[in-house]
């Protein structure tokens, strides 16, 4: 499952999508923190998304956890209210809610240089972060294919570092609600591909390079949830 075949065998349908979604929330979590190097069962996740604390755990891993899928439920709500588009403004009121108190600062850019372990790769400094969000809007606006703007929005959001922390499960967010808010069925990174994933994004870090990371996130389609969607 490569190249733009997948976008085009499936028909759009919003409500679908959402609904589809909306059941992944607990898997999409339980992916999300353990690609993060938290290590949670998905049991220990559904647990505490059903407001009870699990022992052996951090107070402030299990917050993240329930960070996280109040951020799906928020943008669930933009979609519903069709308020939903790759703008700034979103970005941050997303990362208001996914970065609270795990984020240096969260809510907005990041006022200081970071780094990326494990590559030179420098991100840009804070003071040319509204330009490249700006150009990052231009950028996307041209590409028609809807999963390679989907993922070019995560992969740019992830090499610029627009935040201090969160930024690539930002950049999945956003990544998301595009195909979301166009009807198709979103990407789950599992954390079983967590290797190749770190290995690929170091790799695109470095180069600048979308193609590798763009095969790999639409191997991670559900094929099954994809049937769905065919003509």
């Amino acid at each position: 499952m490569t190249g733009t075949d997948t976008y085009w065998e499936m028909i759009p349908n919003k409500k679908l999508a959402k609904h589809l979604a909306i059941r992944e929330v607990p898997s999409l979590v339980y992916e999300a923190v353990n690609l993060e190097g938290i290590t949670m069962t998905l049991p220990e996740v559904q647990t505490i998304l059903d407001g009870v604390t699990v022992g052996g755990h951090k107070i402030s891993d299990q917050n993240i956890v329930i960070n996280q899928a109040k951020t799906w439920t928020y943008l669930f709500t933009l979609l519903d209210e069709g308020t939903f588009e790759f703008s700034k403004s979103i970005a941050l009121s997303l990362h208001n809610i996914a970065g609270q108190e795990e984020a240096f600062e969260w809510g907005v850019f990041r006022s200081g240089n970071v780094s990326i372990a494990g590559t030179d790769y420098e991100p840009p400094p804070p003071e040319k972060l509204d330009a490249i969000w700006l150009q990052t809007e231009f950028e996307l606006e041209q590409i028609k294919d809807i999963y390679d703007q989907a993922i070019a929005a995560f992969l740019k959001m992830s090499r610029a570092q627009f935040f201090w922390d969160v930024n690539k499960r930002m950049g999945r967010f956003m990544m998301n609600g595009i195909l979301l808010n166009s009807g198709f069925p979103i990407i789950n990174v599992p954390v079983k591909k967590q290797l190749i994933f770190n290995k690929l994004m170091l790799e695109f870090y470095s180069s600048n390079d979308m193609k590798k990371m763009n095969v790999f996130l639409r191997d991670c389609l559900n094929e099954k949830i994809i049937e769905n969607f065919k003509r």
